[in-house]
């Protein structure tokens, strides 16, 4: 892809300083985080440094100050060595702080945004329960209003930074009688499940955030792939939330939280394009040295052909992303585009990793080359922020909307 399409000179600076960590500080460690699912609290933390947790939100909330094209560009490159790093990155970005970004009070930005955009603390999203997932307006959670606060109960599912994080954006039935026009949002807190982990690393943990009692992190999901990235339940009983820490007006969380995933898509799109293109590189490199027959097995047109699908894919992937993000900076609507690019892209990572798997032979097969990784890495790229079905479903709704 012709860089100049899409990005100026402060995003390619920024697409050399994250390569370069990816290659450098990421990369050698992330097999070993893959093995033993733990949290890489050393390489975020460096994460942190250089400022990839905060890359869109402006310095006077303590992020970087860049552009939306840069975030991306952020993501993309990171997943090309590790997509749980990539997800920590959007995840937090996106879904931990964004909300608040955008629908919190002033107070609301002033207290919490500057812990995030900084990364001294993680943040995440709370949306999908056992019984709403692709169904997110089936909401069960309730938050009763109480005088001046609200009593929240019931559970999310498959939360990223459930765990590590210390600061939630998360949705709750206020009115079940009005659907999904009864579904609010709020601001919890809670410690890290790791404080002294986080404390030795200085990140992830704040005291002075309040500890809200009754809201907790349920059990660590054992993971297919993004096995370094914190996934867990969010569990609330009988938490008592002040009504100053519901976000926006009653009855908007649901409209809000869909506004956060068409963002959330773009997203997504990056961490499931830098993984097919990661698998490619490993590929590309593989064929060059691979000896077979007497001769590297990139002279075989069977190797050459799936190297030449993946490689056109992933021009074509790049496309939908960045365009996709190109509309969301200048704020134009971009929802279809946004689920363009994350089908595209995710459908894409399964294809590149399968055949970068192939092209590797047995080798691909086991852990001592990445792209078995990322092979497991990909899957969860078609299930994640709406699957594959639900944005088939959400481009459909904006094309016959067009007709009218």
């Amino acid at each position: 892809m012709d860089d100049s399409l899409y990005f100026t000179n402060d995003n390619l600076a920024v697409r050399e300083m994250v390569r370069a960590f990816a290659r450098d500080e990421v990369a050698p460690i992330a097999a070993r985080f893959d093995a033993s699912a733990e949290f890489p609290w050393a390489t975020v933390a460096r994460m942190a440094e250089l400022g990839l947790l905060g890359v869109p939100w402006d310095e006077s909330l303590g992020g970087a100050g860049l552009d939306l094209m840069s975030y991306v560009i952020a993501i993309h490159e990171m997943a090309k060595v590790c997509p749980s790093h990539a997800i920590t990155i959007s995840a937090h970005t996106t879904l931990g702080t964004s909300p608040i970004v955008h629908m919190g009070t002033e107070a609301q930005r002033a207290r919490y945004v500057p812990l995030l955009a900084s990364g001294r603390v993680l943040g995440g999203f709370g949306l999908t329960e056992e019984g709403a997932g692709s169904d997110a307006g089936g909401t069960r959670t309730t938050a009763v209003r109480k005088g001046d606060h609200y009593v929240l109960n019931g559970s999310k599912r498959f939360i990223t930074h459930a765990g590590v994080g210390e600061i939630f954006s998360v949705t709750a039935v206020t009115d079940a009688s009005k659907g999904t026009k009864g579904i609010s949002s709020f601001i919890l807190t809670k410690p890290t499940v790791d404080v002294a982990a986080a404390t030795a690393h200085g990140i992830g943990h704040d005291p002075s955030l309040p500890a809200m009692a009754g809201f907790r992190a349920g059990k660590k999901e054992d993971k297919l792939g993004w096995r370094a990235s914190d996934t867990r339940e969010l569990l609330f009983d009988n938490v008592e939330v002040p009504v100053e820490q519901r976000l926006g007006e009653e009855g908007q969380g649901f409209i809000n939280f869909m506004k956060t995933l068409d963002a959330g898509r773009i997203g997504m799109a990056a961490v499931a394009l830098g993984t097919a293109e990661g698998a490619f590189e490993q590929a590309l490199s593989y064929a060059a040295t691979r000896q077979q027959f007497g001769q590297p097995i990139a002279r075989f047109q069977g190797v050459q052909f799936p190297l030449a699908d993946m490689a056109m894919e992933i021009e074509a992937g790049a496309h939908l992303l960045y365009a996709a993000t190109r509309l969301a900076m200048h704020g134009r609507p971009f929802g279809k585009e946004a689920a363009m690019a994350k089908l595209f892209c995710s459908e894409l990572a399964m294809r590149a990793t399968t055949k970068a798997v192939q092209i590797h032979g047995g080798y691909g097969y086991t852990k001592e080359y990445a792209v078995e990784r990322l092979f497991r890495d990909a899957k969860i790229c078609e299930i994640g922020e709406g699957t594959s079905e639900i944005q088939r479903i959400v481009i459909a709704r904006h094309l016959l909307r067009d007709l009218n």
